[in-house]
């Protein structure tokens, strides 16, 4: 078993290698101008080899050295380097002359024996495409070669007419920090029509040859992966195929019902911005949100410094939703339990105590119509904007505010603010001055609202609403940033999230403390982005389709 779990540190590492080259060669994106095309596959080849049970499979789509025309300071040159750094592999001179179009990384089975009793063993599967079948198979040759010199055990056997070496030792391979080093592991190889094969055991190279001559094996024989491949963008320069119960097998964890059961993401590189796109396929039809209208009313409310701004349709729907759904499947199945998909980021937490409002019942129950929310940076904590559509339930909804606000301490107070009558929930305070001064008094305010045409306004305060109503500061659709991400979202589409990177990345990363993990692994990526779209925008009943859009700056 330790075989296994702790082998294939040769794909181990050109897994880490291929998603580094994948996420560090895309910000190497230049202006139109420059000339440099590049014309992907269609769909992976290699899929032929990955059976059907397959939990995941990522391909990148074009040869690495295309992206390489695209880089500035050579740095895909020096993740390539790195990458064979410690494997006496020397990539120009070993590996490029015969690389074509096509790297494929799988998990092509939970456990390659098959017995339970000694824990699961996954199968690794790496294909790379030659275009020169002779000279990849001097490069294997050589390969064992130095793993034979190094006192590994090679066993040469021949397999359905085609010739597999496999071999086991202690592995001179490189070998990430958090494995442990010294230990026996076992690499496999074969040259199989147009790709070379590399598996963490002989039986994953025999099940990928059983794969390719009995064709309703592979992958390409599932319906899902059919579906799913189809939404595939024909300019997508990688890819990822997951079997999302599979999936959740192989991590350990107990899928909760399914409501999406596979998943494609697609990468597709634009001038200056990245196109992670991700479709999700139903079990059964799905009905998606209501579309927004385009361009949404809502936004003019939305200052023009706003650092995050979500817009959409219905809150009262939203657990029911297509994208609900989604969240649901997910957050229960990695914390295993329906509680957990109550969970809210940091500061609506602290509002929420704050308030002690349950925002389900107090707030969702009764947006029913195009809502925007957005978070304006500010020194000592965010300032908020809450703009909805007026609804029927506007008018109670605001009454349930109001008890709940005289319930804990606050007064509704109503004023003229610019000749619009704004209210307000405020408490007033004495303070105390320790130099026996007269006491003084301190109101704090809750939020403020408003009605403007057919719209409510809610903000964190008065100066705030103040400069929505006065028109003093530009809204979000003067927003530069904001225009071009705008621009490229497709339409109609049921929801949109952005976020200006600048001025949001604290606070993300104060709820999202994983991000900064991720930060150090994508640098580039984030050494350069601007800000970012979210946006989920399918009208077919069997998939929810969804974009996160990457501006970087030019």
């Amino acid at each position: 078993m330790n075989n296994q779990r702790s082998s294939y540190k040769f794909i181990i590492a050109s897994i880490l290698g291929l998603l580094l080259l994948v996420i560090g060669g895309f910000y190497w994106f230049v202006s139109q101008k420059s000339g440099v095309t590049i014309i992907p596959l269609s769909q992976p080849d290699a899929a032929i080899f990955v059976s059907k049970r397959s939990p995941v499979m990522v391909t990148l789509l074009v040869n690495p050295d295309r992206l390489q025309a695209l880089e500035r300071k050579g740095e895909i040159s020096q993740i390539k380097t790195n990458l064979f750094a410690k494997t006496s592999i020397d990539y120009p001179q070993d590996i490029q002359p015969w690389l074509s179009n096509e790297i494929t990384l799988a998990v092509t089975t939970l456990d390659i024996d098959g017995d339970p009793e000694n824990g699961m063993q996954p199968g690794y599967l790496m294909a790379l495409a030659t275009k020169n079948r002779e000279m990849s198979r001097g490069f294997i040759e050589y390969l064992f070669s130095r793993r034979a010199f190094a006192g590994a055990d090679l066993v040469v056997e021949q397999y359905k007419g085609i010739e597999i070496i496999s071999d086991q030792h202690k592995s001179a391979l490189y070998v990430p920090s958090t494995l442990t080093t010294g230990v026996t592991s076992s690499l496999a190889s074969a040259v199989v029509n147009n790709f070379v094969l590399f598996a963490n055991d002989s039986k994953v190279i025999k099940s990928a040859i059983n794969n390719l001559q009995a064709p309703d094996l592979d992958l390409t024989s599932f319906p899902q992966y059919q579906k799913t491949i189809q939404q595939l963008p024909k300019n997508a320069l990688a890819m990822a195929f997951l079997n999302l119960p599979a999936v959740a097998q192989w991590q350990g964890l107990k899928l909760a019902e399914v409501v999406y059961d596979s998943q494609i993401i697609s990468l597709v590189l634009q001038p200056f911005r990245l196109l992670a796109e991700s479709t999700f396929l139903a079990k059964s039809p799905i009905t998606h949100s209501a579309s927004l209208s385009q361009p949404t009313a809502i936004l003019q409310y939305i200052p023009q410094t706003a650092g995050l701004v979500v817009v959409g349709h219905n809150l009262q729907n939203l657990a029911n939703s297509d994208l609900g759904k989604l969240w649901q499947q997910g957050v229960i199945t990695l914390y295993g339990s329906q509680a957990a998909t109550t969970r809210l980021p940091e500061f609506l937490t602290q509002m929420s105590n704050r308030w002690g409002l349950n925002f389900s019942n107090d707030i969702f129950s009764w947006v029913t119509g195009e809502y925007s929310i957005a978070l304006l940076p500010s020194p000592k904590h965010p300032q908020w904007v809450f703009v909805t559509e007026k609804s029927s339930s506007l008018k109670n909804g605001i009454a349930n505010l109001d008890a709940i606000a005289l319930k804990n301490g606050f007064s509704v107070s109503y004023f003229d603010l610019n000749q619009q009558q704004v209210s307000a929930w405020t408490q007033v305070k004495a303070v105390n001055d320790p130099k026996n001064m007269p006491i003084n008094v301190d109101t704090q305010i809750l939020g403020v609202h408003t009605s403007v045409d057919n719209y409510e306004i809610f903000a964190s305060d008065l100066q705030t609403l103040d400069r929505i109503l006065t028109k003093s500061q530009n809204d979000i659709m003067k927003n530069a940033l904001f225009q071009d991400l705008m621009a490229v979202i497709p339409q109609p589409n049921q929801g949109l999230l952005y976020v200006d990177w600048q001025k949001s990345q604290e606070i993300i990363e104060g709820q999202l403390p994983l991000l900064k993990y991720l930060e150090v692994l994508a640098k580039p990526l984030f050494e350069h982005l601007q800000a970012i779209a979210v946006s989920n925008y399918s009208n077919d009943i069997e998939c929810l389709k969804m974009g996160v859009f990457w501006q970087m700056s030019k």
